[in-house]
């Protein structure tokens, strides 16, 4: 929402700063919307009236060092010029306070919001008056919040304030937000707060996890009726990792609350705040020392590792379906024998699935789908019966609005696809802020917490997520000689129990399609596409039936259009394929061919349907109808192609909104109508080797048994053919 005074301050900075390339400052736009371009150009403005030469966007320690030294305490009588203060008035409307009339004057109302903003940060008391101290000013200029946004816990803004007020005047504690919300700033914050506890100087405390941290709190253990500093401190961790506890002393409802977190985190349940559990709740690996009952390698598990393993405690062994690398790491992926020798010994084994997942642009829907596809592919050649639950990795430190937009379509597609099309379960590896919301989103069963990876900012400022299976928190080596294996060493919930019996392995089936390589072959394949359509009367536009060369059904009214429609879906065509072991072609010709011929009358059908004028119609880019879809479904139901609910002729309006609104609904439905016409013709199901003749069969059937179907499968085979020369081309 725009704001009056935010956008004069954006007036100000423009018209003050109208050299503003020289100093780095973009022209603003006067939105009257406040965001970091915003921030950055008041500091840059702030930098500049300091006399500062090397200007940035960042706060940094120059900046505030210049500040210390030259005006240690602004207020009215020592504000050095007019446009400094109307930088300080701009900075508090793009805070939500009332910053005056942005006329360079110190007055009253600039005090009063002052003296707020400073109540809000919690540091009223360290910084009495009206006067804006450096690091007042350093918080002034970012985007952190000092009020409680939505969502807010107060028992953590009640935290973040407490920390300000006492720490703040340390040389390395800077105000941290105070909106309710922990983050990475507040939980670097509380290691700074035990480092200055524990007696650290200065310039020593650097808020990192280090060994004289962990040696100091060793020392330092609370319990029942403690209420000292180190009590606020062990009650203020238990309300940044979400514990239902009151901040303050260690009362008995706190007491109870640690034991429940103890036996959640797979610690010692004593009661107390040990080192154990300070460690858990101040960094995600906890205490590096612990002996988990898990693990997980990219080593082979020989007789000779797996005793190892055995003797040293551990249960569970984390493998790899798939090794994307040809060349690194050569024992990744589960190895021939493998998996016979970890249930000889004893041990039980999860699957973990994992590519290049290693930055947002890897994910999306369609990738999901792809990735779903191929671990399963994996899991049943390597003998993983049905129940298994395979993890799909992301190995990167995904920021909140990346899992949003990325990581959650993601694995909305590797849900779907595992759930409908095999007996496997879905897990997630990764940060514990991308393990919560995915399983929280109900795309995932469990988690598996990549807890070393310390300071991801889906690590810091996070608790462990609520459904995690393994927890894995640091590397070792066990064993000795033929015996010596490098694991990563993981805490166990017991939420998956692995398997420990596996079917023998039936290895990866050869000759599935692939997807299709269009900067190779799209243009030679549309051409013969297009010349093949010609042939049986179809042109580019237009054609029997049709109204006019511009009607637009579907926005598609050209073979290119049909045609590019098709390509953007192939990673659909080549999963529904492989998971079917059936040739692509086979669903893509009906569908490519009923785009082309959509003509007027076909949402005319549609809008009927919709207004409960008729009962069903054939729609969506394959033209099914919904009774259809249920016999195709339930039938793939029962033969066990399909995992899903049988549907019956009360769920045809539902079915019929599906295949019109979901057009992946819709081409599934199309896949399992060819099976489905199998039967109906009294043949074997179709396979990588159906010959032309059934090919044919089946494609005439898709249209039903009349003379106009042995038609359409005349004319389909030859679309067919075209599309099988070029996938073949791309199965080599």
């Amino acid at each position: 929402m725009a704001d009056a005074m935010v956008e004069r301050a954006q007036r100000f900075i423009n018209s003050t700063y109208n050299n503003g390339a020289m100093l780095g400052i973009s022209k603003l736009d006067e939105d009257g919307k406040t965001g970091w371009t915003v921030m950055y150009a008041l500091t840059r403005a702030l930098q500049y009236e300091m006399g500062l030469t090397s200007l940035s966007n960042a706060f940094g320690p120059t900046t505030l060092s210049t500040l210390q030294s030259k005006y240690p305490s602004l207020n009215a009588s020592t504000m050095p010029s007019a446009n400094f203060c109307r930088i300080i008035q701009s900075a508090l409307y793009c805070k939500g306070y009332d910053g005056g009339e942005i006329d360079g004057i110190y007055n009253s109302r600039v005090q009063s919001a002052v003296a707020q903003l400073k109540l809000h940060m919690g540091v009223d008391g360290a910084y009495p008056g009206t006067s804006l101290e450096p690091k007042v000013v350093k918080g002034l200029l970012n985007m952190d919040a000092y009020v409680s946004t939505a969502g807010a816990n107060e028992q953590i803004r009640t935290v973040q304030r407490w920390l300000n007020a006492r720490y703040v005047n340390r040389r390395d504690f800077y105000i941290i937000p105070c909106d309710g919300h922990h983050s990475r700033d507040v939980a670097k914050s509380m290691l700074f707060a035990i480092q200055y506890e524990l007696g650290m100087a200065d310039g020593v405390a650097n808020g990192n996890f280090g060994p004289g941290t962990q040696s100091g709190l060793k020392s330092h253990t609370v319990g029942l009726g403690n209420s000292s500093t180190w009590a606020y401190l062990f009650t203020a961790a238990m309300v940044l990792n979400k514990r239902n506890v009151i901040f303050g002393e260690f009362t008995g409802g706190v007491q109870s609350e640690v034991e429940s977190f103890q036996a959640f985190s797979m610690l010692p349940v004593t009661g107390v705040g040990d080192y154990s559990t300070w460690s858990s709740l101040l960094v995600s690996y906890g205490d590096q020392t612990r002996k988990g009952s898990a693990c997980d390698c990219v080593t082979k598990i020989t007789p000779e590792r797996a005793q190892t393993l055995v003797n040293a405690g551990y249960t569970y062994v984390g493998r790899y379906l798939y090794n994307p690398s040809k060349t690194s790491l050569p024992e990744k992926q589960i190895q021939p024998g493998e998996l016979e020798t970890i249930k000889a010994y004893g041990l039980r084994c999860f699957p973990i699935y994992q590519t290049f997942s290693d930055s947002a642009s890897y994910f999306k829907y369609g990738q999901g789908c792809v990735d779903a596809s191929n671990a399963v592919e994996w899991a049943k050649a390597h003998g993983f019966k049905p129940g298994s639950i395979i993890y799909f990795a992301v190995d990167y430190d995904a920021m909140d609005g990346e899992v949003t937009d990325f990581i959650l379509p993601h694995f909305r597609g590797i849900s779907r696809t595992v759930t409908e099309n095999s007996g496997y379960r879905v897990g997630v590896y990764g940060p514990r802020n991308i393990c919560q919301r995915v399983t929280d989103a109900g795309y995932a069963e469990t988690a598996f917490v990549s807890d070393m990876s310390a300071g991801f900012s889906g690590n810091l400022g996070y608790p462990l997520p609520t459904k995690w299976a393994f927890d894995q928190i640091s590397t070792i080596t066990v064993g000795s000689g033929t015996g010596a294996i490098n694991i990563d060493n993981d805490m166990a919930s017991g939420r998956d129990q692995g398997q420990n019996d596996f079917y023998p392995p039936a290895g990866i089936v050869s000759g599935l399609d692939k997807d299709f390589d269009k900067t190779k072959y799209r243009a030679s394949m549309l051409a013969d596409v297009q010349s093949y359509l010609t042939s049986i009367g179809v042109p580019e536009t237009g054609g029997e039936g049709w109204v006019d060369d511009d009607w637009v059904t579907y926005g598609i009214n050209s073979t290119t259009e049909a045609f590019d429609a098709v390509l953007s879906y192939d990673w659909l065509f080549t999963n529904l394929a492989r998971t079917l072991k059936i040739r692509k072609a086979l669903i893509q010709a009906p569908v490519l061919w009923e785009l082309r011929k959509l003509n007027p009358l076909d949402p005319l059908a549609d809008e009927a349907v919709q207004a409960g004028l008729k009962e069903d119609c054939s729609t969506g880019w394959g033209q099914i109808f919904a009774w259809v879809t249920i016999e195709a479904r339930n039938y793939c139901i029962q033969q066990g192609y399909l995992n899903a609910t049988p549907l019956t002729t009360a769920d045809k309006k539902a079915v019929w909104d599906q295949l019109y609104q979901d057009v992946e609904y819709n081409l599934r439905s199309v896949a399992y109508l060819t099976m489905y016409n199998s039967y109906q013709l009294g043949i074997p199901s179709p396979s990588l080797t159906t010959s032309l003749a059934d090919t044919q069969a089946l494609l005439a059937r898709y249209n039903g048994t009349n003379s106009d179907a042995q038609q359409y499968g005349q004319q389909l085979i030859g679309l067919y053919q075209v599309l099988e020369n070029y996938n073949a081309l791309c199965r080599v």
